[in-house]
């Protein structure tokens, strides 16, 4: 990485980053990325989501003659970004398909006249001639590349419409180019920068590190019930469940509907309109959770995403990282959590094992081993994932994961293997894995009893334990080789050498254990609103219902007024005047003439109260 980037000698950035943003200081990286660009440096940076890269660019396109291009990959969440951006007082508008050609000629000619600081422009724009030509007549400050490693096809989501961008360097010649990725392997990095032909970019590897996320990995239970008893924890916030197929989406979001949740599906299979209507309805805080695949997110602006649940198993550790960080982009704590079955990774290896390019097959297979690793694991999730992007955790204990927490245990359990190897033996290796269960229980069902399988020497030894508990450590055995799963519409299991092992008592059987916290969850994502006194907290609650009021005026999600962060502060601080007002981060000077009013106006209201 490039010795940082010169803080001084080109005059103070603190009064613009306040008036416009709101803030009284950078983030770490921000401003040695602000200088580099308003020097005219091309810059390679990847900051995890919530490390403020919007507002490395925007702030030079403000201060900068003329109007930064941004190449942001989805259409739909366009519109927002520029919402956000207008509402701190920047000139921004975005140029795609879903303009009708009176919209976009109105662009363009503000384009022409240079009467933007920021144009918003998908990647496939690139590709036209026309537009080519017309920009080399107009005054470009700098050019954008967002969500940077669509270029790479050893990325996790290699798009064949960013790969017109390498052409940038030619078309801009004189103009800084700047790409930013949340996520990026060093391998990544380095065909990023290739591809893109980047000019001696200033490097910026920022760490991955995001302290108020909780990671935590629980074992996955057939049924509604796990994911419904978690959301109970969860009452009145925004978050993400993330599922597999399209399938499995409709149906949890039929199933939580049906228990009086608020949530919607998206994903691909759905029309333009609803989906578009289900996204909006998310993010401007009409319903609580979005029930999606992971068609669902990219660059998603929502900065208020509570909690993020991994119903399925991701297909790779930067995917899960990805998603994982659209929780707690304002700073305050949230919590992630994946529940994880061994049943689930057969369903990967399907899709996996349909592909048909050898070497893209491999590194499925390899992103899937690594996953199942890091669920499996009883190392630090938040070492795991930072040792996956080369970064080192430089304390033992995170104190922020499920492991460091203490919540799970590592259990002996060679002699209930033993049980149920020896209960696939006395049955012949002709049934599966419910039957099984039920011998160990002692069911009196009918199939237990046509079969004779009561007068088994196995029948009832598995009583100590739950039927819970019995799938969770046969999964653990076909996971680890000691059973084999035959194909077909009912599964039987069956011994391998593995099993022959530790049936022989040559091998150990250790499983991981959860320990169950009551209570918890709630209290673990609040963050900074959890440290509010109850009056406060109704205060906050009442600045909630103003800012979505506003928002639903203007046409804006929530977050474009204020962050739960600003409106945490405001709760807390309780300032009486606008002076007092400018001083609560996020509240910059065209903020504070739009919204000091009604916002000092309730808090009066509430210590009149």
């Amino acid at each position: 990485m490039n010795a940082p980037y010169p803080s001084s000698g080109a005059g103070s950035l603190d009064r613009p980053l306040h008036r416009i943003f709101g803030f009284s200081s950078f983030r770490p990286n921000q401003e040695q990325i602000v200088r580099a660009l308003m020097a005219g440096r091309d810059v390679f940076a990847v900051m995890p989501t919530g490390g403020g890269k919007s507002l490395c660019y925007q702030l030079p396109a403000v201060l900068m003659p003329g109007t930064a291009l941004v190449v942001s990959p989805l259409i739909s969440l366009m519109k927002d970004q520029v919402d956000a951006a207008r509402a701190n007082g920047i000139r921004a508008a975005f140029l795609n398909s879903s303009l009708d050609f009176a919209d976009q000629s109105a662009v363009l000619r503000s384009l022409q006249s240079a009467d933007l600081d920021l144009l918003y422009v998908a990647p496939e724009r690139f590709a036209l001639d026309q537009f080519r030509e017309l920009l080399t007549g107009c005054r470009i400050s700098m050019a954008v590349i967002d969500e940077a490693h669509c270029i790479s096809e050893w990325g996790h989501d290699f798009r064949p419409d960013y790969l017109s961008l390498s052409s940038l360097v030619e078309l801009l010649p004189d103009v800084p180019v700047a790409a930013f990725t949340a996520t990026a392997t060093r391998k990544v990095q380095q065909d990023i920068v290739e591809r893109l032909r980047l000019r001696d970019p200033f490097m910026l590897r920022a760490s991955f590190d995001r302290p108020n996320l909780f990671y935590e990995v629980r074992f996955k239970e057939p049924g509604e019930a796990q994911l419904v008893s978690l959301l109970q924890g969860f009452a009145g916030q925004s978050g993400i469940i993330y599922r597999t197929s399209r399938k499995s989406v409709n149906d949890t979001a039929a199933m939580l509907q049906k228990r009086g949740i608020r949530a919607l599906p998206y994903h691909a299979g759905l029309g333009d309109t609803e989906r578009k209507r289900n996204q909006e309805a998310f993010i401007r805080d009409e319903v609580e959770i979005i029930v999606a695949t992971v068609a669902f997110g990219m660059g998603i602006d929502k900065s208020n995403v509570r909690f993020v649940i991994h119903a399925d198993l991701p297909k790779s550790v930067e995917s899960y990282y990805q998603e994982t960080g659209r929780a707690g982009r304002d700073g305050e704590n949230a919590r992630c959590i994946m529940l994880f079955s061994h049943a689930d990774i057969p369903k990967v290896r399907f899709f996996i094992d349909a592909m048909q390019d050898e070497q893209e097959r491999c590194r499925a297979l390899d992103a899937l081993s690594k996953v199942v690793a890091f669920a499996s694991s009883t190392v630090c999730r938040r070492r795991m994932l930072l040792e996956h992007f080369d970064e080192a955790l430089p304390v033992e204990n995170c104190g922020t994961c499920d492991v460091c927490q203490g919540l799970h245990e590592v259990t002996d359990c060679t002699r209930q293997a033993q049980m149920v190897l020896s209960t696939i033996v006395r049955t012949d290796s002709r049934f599966g894995a419910t039957h099984l269960v039920d011998i160990l229980l002692g069911s009196k069902n009918q199939k237990i009893m046509e079969f004779g399988h009561d007068r088994l020497k196995v029948y009832g030894i598995g009583k100590g334990h739950d039927k819970k508990f019995w799938r969770r450590l046969i999964d653990d055995l076909i996971a680890r080789k000691a059973v084999g799963r035959s194909e077909g519409l009912y599964p039987m299991l069956y011994l391998l050498e593995g099993g022959a092992r530790i049936l022989r008592g040559e091998e150990r059987v250790e499983m991981v254990r959860i320990k169950e916290k009551k209570g918890k969850t709630a209290a673990a994502v609040r963050g900074g609103l959890d440290a509010l006194s109850e009056a406060d907290k109704q205060l906050f609650e009442q600045l909630r219902t103003l800012r979505k009021r506003l928002a639903d005026e203007q046409g804006v999600p929530p977050y474009v007024i204020f962050s739960d962060k600003t409106l945490v502060e405001l709760s807390d601080l309780q300032p009486s005047t606008p002076e007092e007002m400018l001083a609560i981060s996020g509240i910059g000077e065209v903020k504070l003439a739009r919204y000091a009013t009604p916002f000092l106006e309730a808090i009066a209201r509430h210590k009149a109260g």
